[in-house]
């Protein structure tokens, strides 16, 4: 079961998961502040203010216990990376959502994704007895969509006009999901081997 009264922290030899807390944003500004990395999200982190309004809203979801926001640590180099939260999290069906997930572009191709989703399968498969961990993409954001079904996830399907865009046009949301079966049958053992091609 999760339980938003627990510190988590998971690692392995790759990428490393704490607590998001207000001490982080400054460094994880840095990171951040790349106008590209924020094209596909519904909120707006790109520059100091709004980075400031981000942290302090993730940190307030957190506090209201709809999101737990993790930092991403590359072990490799001891910096911080990008941010990930779960959400959604609902125990008695044991499903939830993995999302509003962003890394550093310097980091990307470097495995740490890859990692960092392994922490989280294993974490809420194995330890959390979760069944079902969904996810979404805007329609356009092909590299995300891309990244998750390289980690084993499945499409499932679209939402028509669900996301705004900055004109007054609007887009799909790709939904795609893994379930508890997905991972014992043959993710956790093919993820595995992708990261290890990293070390």
């Amino acid at each position: 079961m999760f339980s938003f009264d627990k510190v988590y922290h998971l690692k392995n030899d790759i990428a490393e998961l704490m607590p998001l807390l207000l001490e982080h944003e400054e460094e994880l500004f840095q990171v951040s502040n790349d106008k590209s990395l924020w094209t596909h999200f519904t909120e707006n982190g790109y520059g100091e203010e709004n980075f400031k309004t981000y942290i302090h809203a993730a940190l307030e979801n957190k506090r209201q216990k709809t999101q737990y926001p993790f930092v991403i640590i590359d072990r490799r180099t001891q910096k911080l990376a990008g941010i990930t939260r779960i959400y959604a999290i609902d125990n008695a069906l044991k499903n939830v959502k993995i999302g509003h997930t962003w890394i550093g572009t310097q980091y990307h191709g470097t495995g740490l994704n890859k990692a960092c989703k392994y922490l989280l399968f294993d974490f809420l498969f194995e330890k959390c007895g979760i069944e079902r961990i969904g996810f979404g993409a805007s329609a356009l954001n092909t590299k995300s969509i891309q990244a998750l079904q390289g980690v084993g996830c499945i499409k499932e399907g679209e939402l028509r006009s669900f996301l705004p865009l900055d004109s007054n046009e609007r887009v799909n949301i790709v939904l795609m999901s893994i379930l508890k079966t997905d991972w014992e049958d043959h993710v956790k053992e093919q993820l595995g081997c992708k990261i290890k091609a990293y070390l």
